[in-house]
C-alpha cells in the first residue's frame, strides 16, 4: 500500500500541537503493515524543532509566499510561473518560516476559504506539478490530507488520480472560529459540501468528532475516532530532587488562548497566601511575535507581586531541555481558555511521570479517563485552578500515584503503534471497498 501524506509546514517559534500531531501521524503511517509513505509538505519546510528534514521529501508544493502575494497583491494575482518559483525557492520559504510569527486569521479570511474549496487558491500549473510529482513512482493508494484547511485539494486529486482521500480533523475551529462572519459561517459550509471529496476522516477523541458534526452538519459515519499517541523516552524513576521547592510548569505555547495568564494569576495567589511554600512556576513552550506584548504584561504582573526570582523560562522546547524542564517540574497545567480538541502536552508530562491539572473542558475529561494522570477542575476559575492545584500539591501519594498511572498507560494505551494500528484499518477498510 503506497500512501502519500500531504503536511502543512510552519515557523517552529513556539510548540505546535498541530505540526506536532502531523508528525505523529507520519511516524504512525510509516509503522502499518505493508506501507510505504512520503510526506509531501504544503506551502514551508516542516517544523525543525520537531521533526528530521530528511524524513520528508525536499519539494515545497503551493508556496506560502507565492500563495500570499497572489491574495494581497494585485499585480501579483498572475505571476509568471518563473517569479513564482523564485519566491517560493527553497531558501526564501526557509526564511519565511524563521520569520513566522503569527496565527491570527485577520486578513486571511478569503485565502482560508480558497483553499477549502480549492479552485482558486491552487492553480492548475502548480496542481498538475504536484500530480505528476506523485506519480512519478507510481499512483498512490491514498492520499492523506493532514487537515481540513486544505480540503480543496481533496476534489482536485480525486478528479485528477482517482485515489482514495483521508483526511485528519482537528483543531481548525482554532482558527476557523476566530474569523468574523460572513467567513466563519462559510468556512464550516464549505468544508460540508467539499467531504463528499473524502473517503474517510480521522479524529483523535469523540469531543471533536461531535464539534466536527455540529459545525457542518455531516453525519459522522466516515469519521474515525483514532486517538493520538507517541513513542516517548524510555520510563524511568521520575527523580526530583527533593530538597528543592515544589514546581509547577506550564507546557504549550505561551499565549492568552492557552490560558497562560490564568496560570500565572494562580501561582500569584498561591504564592502571596503562601499556600505553597517556595513555589516556583517553569515555562516551556516557545510563542510568536503576537504574543510578546501578552507576555510582557504577565513578567510586569510577576515582577510587581516580587516574584520573578520565582520564575523561570525555557527558550527551547525539544530535546535536552524539555527533558530538563519535565526533570524540573512536579505538576503541569495549561489551562486552555478554548476548549481543546486533544492536548498532546498531557500526554508528554504523563509520559514523564508528572500529573496534570486541567479544566473539565474539551477533550480533556476524555483524555485523563484514558491515562489516569491528572485531575480535572470546574467550574473554569482561577479560584478553582488553585483549589485544585493546592491539592496536587499538598498529597503526595496522590500526585506519585497520578504520575505514575499516567506514564504507564500512555506507554501502553497511546503508544505510536497503536495509533499505527487504528490508521492501518481505516486504510485497510477503504482499499477493500475499490
Amino acid at each position: 500500500m503506497k500512501i502519500v501524506y500531504l503536511i502543512t509546514g510552519s515557523g517552529g517559534s513556539f510548540y505546535c500541537a498541530n505540526c506536532y500531531r502531523d508528525m505523529l501521524y507520519f511516524r504512525a503511517i510509516r509503522k502499518v503493515p505493508g506501507t510505504t509513505v512520503q510526506a509531501v509538505p504544503l506551502y514551508l519546510p516542516p517544523d525543525r524543532e520537531i521533526s528530521d528534514e530528511n524524513e520528508f521529501d525536499k519539494e515545497v508544493f503551493f508556496g506560502a509566499i507565492s500563495l500570499y502575494l497572489r491574495e494581497k497583491v494585485k499585480i501579483f494575482r498572475n505571476m509568471p510561473a518563473f517569479l513564482e518559483k523564485f519566491f517560493d525557492s527553497r531558501p526564501f520559504l526557509k526564511l519565511a518560516s524563521g520569520m513566522a510569527g503569527t496565527t491570527r486569521t485577520e486578513g486571511l479570511e478569503d485565502l482560508t476559504l480558497n483553499m477549502i474549496e480549492g479552485d482558486n487558491a491552487f492553480r492548475k500549473n502548480e496542481m498538475d506539478r504536484l500530480v505528476s510529482y506523485l506519480i512519478k513512482d507510481g499512483k498512490p493508494d491514498v492520499i492523506h490530507l493532514s487537515n481540513a484547511l486544505i480540503l480543496g485539494l481533496a476534489r482536485q486529486l480525486k478528479k485528477r488520480m482517482d485515489v482514495k482521500i483521508v483526511c485528519s480533523l482537528l483543531n481548525e475551529d482554532d482558527w476557523i472560529d476566530d474569523m468574523t462572519e460572513p467567513y466563519r459561517s462559510k468556512a464550516w459550509s464549505m468544508i460540508a459540501a467539499e467531504s463528499i471529496y473524502v473517503d474517510s476522516f480521522v479524529t483523535p477523541s469523540r469531543y471533536f468528532k461531535e464539534i466536527v458534526i455540529k459545525k457542518t452538519g455531516l453525519m459522522g459515519n466516515n469519521i474515525h475516532i483514532v486517538p493520538l499517541g507517541f513513542d516517548p523516552p524510555p520510563s524511568h524513576e521520575k527523580l526530583k530532587d527533593q530538597s528543592k521547592p515544589p514546581a509547577l510548569g506550564y507546557f504549550c505555547r505561551v499565549s492568552q488562548h492557552n490560558g497562560f495568564d490564568k496560570l500565572v494569576d494562580a501561582f500569584i495567589e498561591l504564592k502571596t497566601k503562601n499556600l505553597q511554600p517556595g513555589l516556583t512556576l517553569n515555562v516551556c513552550g516557545g510563542y510568536t511575535g503576537d504574543d510578546k506584548p501578552f507576555i510582557s504584561t504577565q513578567i510586569k504582573k510577576i515582577r510587581e507581586h516580587g516574584y520573578q526570582k520565582s520564575i523561570r523560562i525555557y527558550p527551547e522546547f525539544s530535546g535536552d531541555k524539555k527533558t530538563e524542564f519535565f526533570n524540573n517540574v512536579d505538576v503541569i497545567s495549561v489551562p486552555v481558555r478554548k476548549y481543546d480538541g486533544y492536548g498532546l502536552y498531557i500526554l508528554e508530562a504523563n509520559s514523564a511521570g508528572i500529573p496534570v491539572v486541567q479544566p473539565a473542558t474539551g477533550a480533556f475529561p476524555e483524555i485523563l479517563e484514558m491515562t489516569g494522570g491528572g485531575i480535572t477542575y470546574s467550574p473554569d476559575t482561577v479560584e478553582e485552578l488553585v483549589a485544585a492545584l493546592l491539592r496536587m500539591f499538598t498529597d503526595n501519594d496522590l500526585r506519585n500515584k497520578l504520575g505514575n498511572t499516567g506514564s504507564t498507560k500512555v506507554r501502553s494505551m497511546l503508544s505510536l503503534n497503536k495509533m499505527s494500528a487504528g490508521l492501518s484499518v481505516v486504510y485497510n477498510e477503504l482499499l477493500t471497498l475499490k
